[in-house]
């Protein structure tokens, strides 16, 4: 009994490190084209930006940032799904340097993904900047994300392990008993 024992609470500690040392899937959605591209240098500011994916997005909750070299915020209204292309208006740029498009999509198969990309603006606007970034966003949605789901699983590992030590230790000294 106790070999059996011994041997359960082993299996278990190691699937517990199994899935504590297990590495994020790769098989979520990939940026495969922006506008402006990725590192371009422009003279005018683009109207909009976007994002296409390799795959289609869910409509929920995007997010689609433009955040210019003065740490201001430059997009204008809330980003649009559209198959698998995010998108959002921007308004005329400002300072010249580089513009730092971020964003946080759900992927078809319901996992966030996030980035970021850059463009250069080489020739000075005249538009006006939105809040600075980093400000409280108007949906009150926090960036912590929770608490990851490996957490989960780990404590679930353990109390099921505890739950059949007990189980079979109760078994074993009720035998003895006997």
């Amino acid at each position: 009994m106790r070999r059996l024992l011994t041997g359960v609470v082993a299996a278990l500690l190691l699937g517990g490190l199994a899935a504590l040392s297990a590495g994020p899937a790769a098989a979520h959605s990939a940026v495969i084209a922006t506008d402006p591209a990725d590192g371009a240098q422009l003279a005018a500011g683009p109207a909009r930006v976007s994002l296409t994916f390799n795959e289609n997005l869910q409509p929920s909750f995007p997010s689609l940032t433009v955040v210019g070299p003065d740490g201001n915020r430059w997009d204008k209204g809330q980003p649009e799904v559209s198959g698998p292309a995010v998108s959002v208006a921007v308004g005329e740029l400002g300072p010249v340097g580089q513009y730092t498009i971020a964003y946080r999509v759900t992927s078809a198969d319901g996992h966030p993904v996030s980035g970021t990309r850059t463009f250069t603006l080489t020739t000075p606007g005249n538009g006006t900047p939105g809040a600075k970034a980093g400000a409280a966003s108007e949906s009150g949605d926090g960036e912590s994300g929770g608490i990851p789901v490996w957490v989960f699983i780990v404590a679930a590992v353990v109390i099921l392990g505890g739950v059949l030590a007990v189980l079979l230790l109760g078994r074993g000294s009720a035998r003895r008993q006997q």
